[in-house]
């Protein structure tokens, strides 16, 4: 049951059929459109609804709020990001580093890519950020984090490996969610993210050298 005072955010129920699952992709399509036009404020069943060409009604058959629509869109973006850091992290054909460089790279694009939507998803986050189903969304990224920094840093101790996790994955979602927020070329976001990626190999190669 969920709490008193915090929305529901779990999906009434999965669509099994082959029009419900259009159904849903068709409201969570809109509910896209209607997050980047209007932001997370005016962002209402109503008004996706009316982008999807659907009744309020055929919404609550599979979202009983505004918020479980919102968790759905984070959680994909969540898997997305998820699915795009194992697929580079765990590509044992190239050095640990040159993964890394390779992820900040992807992470950045990304980031400036869908920077309305990420913005939008976060003035959001109040709904649904401390969740159960929050905290189980985010967690395989950062098991696949962790399996990669005990591999890059194998001699040092756990303490040192969480700290140098923490600061990664924390420049990662504050600077580059600060960058994305201006619109930028390709050769910026390029050259910003060498030189994140040149900080970020720099400190963890200092961690690697015995004192």
């Amino acid at each position: 049951m969920t709490p008193p005072g915090r929305p529901q955010i779990s999906s009434r129920k999965r669509p099994q059929q082959a029009r419900s699952t259009e159904l849903v992709a068709a409201i969570l399509q809109a509910a896209v459109k209607v997050l980047a036009e209007e932001g997370a404020t005016r962002f209402t069943t109503a008004r996706v609804a009316e982008k999807a060409g659907v009744s309020v009604g055929s919404i609550y058959q599979y979202f009983p709020n505004k918020a479980a629509i919102l968790f759905q869109l984070q959680a994909d973006e969540w898997r997305q990001t998820s699915e795009m850091l194992r697929r580079i992290l765990e590509d044992a054909g190239k050095p640990a580093l040159d993964r890394l460089r390779a992820l900040v790279h992807a992470f950045i694009r990304s980031e400036c890519d869908e920077a309305r939507m990420r913005v939008a998803l976060n003035d959001a986050a109040p709904l649904y950020r401390d969740a159960p189903e929050a905290q189980q969304a985010r967690a395989a990224a950062d098991r696949t984090f962790e399996a990669f920094m005990q591999e890059l840093l194998p001699e040092a101790s756990a303490a040192t490996r969480a700290l140098a996790g923490d600061l990664i994955t924390t420049t990662f979602s504050v600077a580059g969610k600060r960058f994305s927020e201006t619109p930028r070329t390709q050769a910026q976001i390029e050259a910003y993210a060498d030189a994140m990626a040149d900080m970020f190999c720099a400190y963890l190669k200092s961690l690697r050298t015995p004192a």
